[in-house]
This record gives C-alpha cells, structure tokens and sequence, in this order.
C-alpha cells in the first residue's frame, strides 16, 4: 500500500468544543499535525488582540486548523457518498482529489506569524506565500512528509492555497464565499468568545452542499441556511472582528513593534533590551527558519523586557499592550476628518508623541459580493444555488435579505487618542486643563464626530 493510501489502523480522535469530534484516519494528516511547524500554531492565538476584549478567546491557530481539516473531511464524505463522478467531465466528485483537499485544509494557516495580521503590516510579510514556502521548502518536515505520496504532491497542495489548482471544486471547499475556513473559524470564534449571534447551521449547510462542473453550489430548499451564514458572517465582523477596543490594542502593538524597530535602527538599543529573534525582520533579511522560530510566546518576552527599557516610549508602549491600557477611539468620516489636524495637536501639546499615540485606523468588510470579476487575481466566487433541475441561480437573485446586503461596505474609520485626554487624573496641570476641553469640544463639534471607547 502506498503511502497516499496508508489508513491509521485505528482512526484517531482529537476531542473538539465546536465539532465534537475530529476525526484523522489517514497516516500522512497525523504526520503532518506532528510535524514541527504545524505545532507551533499551537502557540499563535487564533484572533490576536481580541482575547483582550472577548477572555475566553485564547484559542489557537491549530485549533482552526484541525476545524477547516474537519469540515473539508465531511465536505468529502458527503460528495463522494451522494455525488461521485460517473464519467470524466460531469461535475460529479472524484475521491482521488480528497488527500489534496484534505491537506490543504489542514495546512492553509500555517504560514501565520505572531499576532498575524499586524506582524504582516510591519514587516511586510505576507502568510500566503509563507504557507506556500513552508509547504515547497525541501527544508520542512511538513515538505518531507508531503514528498512520500509524490514529487510533486507539496506544489499541488500549495496551488490549492494560490487558488490555482485546476479542480474548482477543491479550491472553494478552502477559500470562496462560503468554505471550510470561514465556516470553521465563525463558529469556533463565536464558541469562544461567548457570541450566540454567530452561530449558524453548520449541518443543514453541509447537507445542501453539492459539486458541480465549475465549483460547488447548494440546493436551493437550503436558501435560508446560506442567508442565516451570511448573516452570522456580518455580525461577527461588526461585534468581534472590528471591535474598536481589540483595534485599539492592534495600534499599541503596532506602534509598539515599531518603537523598538526605530531604536534598533538609530543605535539606541540597550543591549539588553535587544529583540535577537527580531533583528531579521529589523533589517528585512530573514529567513524562513527565521520566521519559524516566532511566535505569541517569543513577542510577549520582549514586551515583558521592554516594560523596563530606558525609552520611556517603548516602557511605556510595552506596560499599556501588557496591562491592558487602550487608547481611546472616535469615528470620523469624510466631513470630519478636518478635525484630526487639531486634535492631534492637543495631544501634542499635552506631552505625547503623536507618532506613538495617535493613530488613524478603517475597517471594513462585504458581507457578500456578488460581482464576479474574472480578471482579479483572485475572482471572488458568486454564492450559486441549484433548482431541482439543475439550473443554477445566484444568491442575491433568490435572497431579497442577502440582495439587500450584496456590495455594500460595512464598517468605519477611527482616531485612536490617549485615554488621559478625556480623564488627565488629578496631577494635571491646571494649564493643561483648557487643552482637554478643547480637545472634547473638537470630538463632539456639531455632532459629527464621537468618541467611541467600549472597554
């Protein structure tokens, strides 16, 4: 028996919250969860900063990891029981595409840093291509144990994550409008954030869910399971994911990275207070091991060091991230960004360094877009559903509650300020005190612009 084909002689069981139980049965999905990067998910957390916010969301990227592996599992049992291929072309499912599927699933965030989506904004690193370096580097575990079904079996897999495998099918089961990984990390975030509203039925999804010949698509009598998904989708990008507290703490990060980039660079550092594992990325010369050696873990070590550095900012900047200090926020938009000039000055002249302690951040998301357009790099797939006789309708077509959602931005853009200029405490100056109303009086000019801070 070939490796490919190898099945555990007992199927494991790795005990799981949202799903009940995850189910491996073959020896390369084993192996790859015990390879050397793939554990060290286990110490990225899934949602960053917003375990700042939401307490219970310590999970981690391996966690979502073995959820989107799960869910794709059942996608494929599901095909390969209901809808197996018949002949060549019929838009049916062929199981010889299910290790690839399964795989890809499984690995799909491995390429994820420390505090993911901030890192990336700093150093200008991308965890897309890293997934696909960490799956074709010959100098992986994980590359070594996808090279024992074939040669060539670890670029298949990463054409899965770049969206360029020639099976639509196995590319949407991963990344589309409604797939294993959305699907998994909205219920696995809403479980631990404690969220009710973004939960949806995963199962009723699963039993509408269908291939054909271009992709996968769903029976229409399963509408309203996709719309409750989309729904669960929206809110959880306006409660959790754009948060403006867990935004606020993603700035102090930022800023604080940042601080100890520009110390490092401007020969300022003690050494005892040098980020040895970040001096790669300081310099813009690293590394994939280099990058695997960070994580959580690694980031939070130095900000402890850094609560002590001789740079009041850095000190500073490492004691609010650690201690859960963060900055105040206010919505603006296009008629009252004027503002911001004058409200950045206040905080200046009240002792801050605006480049440390104010920040100008937006958010937004579309909820559900259905504008195909097959010259993006990366054409967004429509949400099709199918007629019992096989004709295929887009969502929005069908859904006067998704048509009245599709192509609309949701979100806002926010000024981020120091706490102390609502509350200076009790040892301000009386000098001072004219600033801080002036400062509030700007925030709430003409009702237009208001501060915003939900702890």
């Amino acid at each position: 028996m070939s490796y490919a084909q190898a099945r555990l002689p007992r199927e494991k069981v790795f005990r799981d919250p949202v799903h009940n139980y995850i189910y491996v049965q073959h020896q390369i999905i084993l192996d790859l969860i015990n390879t050397r990067e793939f554990q060290r998910l286990r110490r990225i957390k899934q949602l960053g900063t917003a375990s700042l916010i939401f307490h219970g969301a310590e999970h981690s990227r391996f966690t979502h990891s073995l959820g989107v592996y799960e869910i794709t599992r059942q996608i494929c049992d599901n095909f390969q029981r209901n809808y197996p291929t018949q002949e060549p072309g019929d838009g049916g499912w062929d199981d010889r595409e299910r290790l690839t599927a399964l795989c890809a699933a499984l690995l799909h965030d491995i390429g994820h840093g420390p505090y993911s989506h901030t890192f990336e904004h700093i150093f200008h690193t991308n965890h897309e291509a890293i997934t696909v370096e960490i799956i074709t580097s010959p100098t992986t575990e994980v590359n070594q144990v996808l090279r024992r079904v074939s040669p060539t079996f670890p670029s298949e897999v990463a054409s899965v994550i770049q969206k360029t495998y020639p099976n639509p099918q196995v590319v949407q089961m991963i990344s589309s409008q409604i797939d294993a990984d959305r699907m998994d990390y909205l219920l696995r975030d809403a479980y631990f954030t404690g969220t009710e509203y973004g939960t949806f039925d995963i199962t009723r999804i699963l039993r509408v869910m269908r291939p054909y010949k271009d992709g996968i698509c769903f029976a229409m009598n399963g509408m309203h399971a996709v719309e409750d998904y989309i729904v669960s989708r929206f809110q959880m990008y306006q409660q959790v994911y754009f948060h403006p507290v867990s935004r606020s703490m993603e700035v102090i990060l930022d800023h604080l990275l940042g601080r100890a980039n520009v110390l490092y660079q401007s020969g300022q550092s003690n050494e005892s207070f040098i980020p040895h594992l970040l001096l790669p990325f300081f310099n813009n010369k690293f590394d994939l091991e280099d990058y695997l050696y960070l994580d959580d873990g690694v980031l939070t070590t130095y900000f402890t060091h850094w609560r002590q550095s001789p740079d009041d900012i850095l000190a500073d900047l490492a004691h609010r991230f650690l201690d859960r200090k963060p900055l105040k926020s206010a919505v603006y938009n296009d008629a009252t960004k004027s503002l911001l000039p004058h409200l950045r000055e206040a905080v200046r002249s009240v002792g801050f360094d605006t480049d440390y302690y104010t920040a100008t951040d937006d958010s937004y998301d579309l909820p559900y877009d259905d504008a195909y357009d097959p010259k993006m790099t990366y054409p967004l797939t429509q949400i099709e559903l199918q007629e019992p006789d096989g004709t295929l309708r887009e969502l929005s077509t069908v859904s006067d509650l998704v048509n009245a959602i599709r192509g609309k931005f949701t979100g806002d853009q926010r000024f981020f300020f120091p706490k102390e200029m609502l509350n200076p405490g009790d040892d301000a100056p009386e000098l001072f005190q004219p600033i801080y109303n002036d400062f509030i009086n700007y925030l709430q000019n003409d009702q237009l612009i208001q501060p915003q801070g939900r702890d």
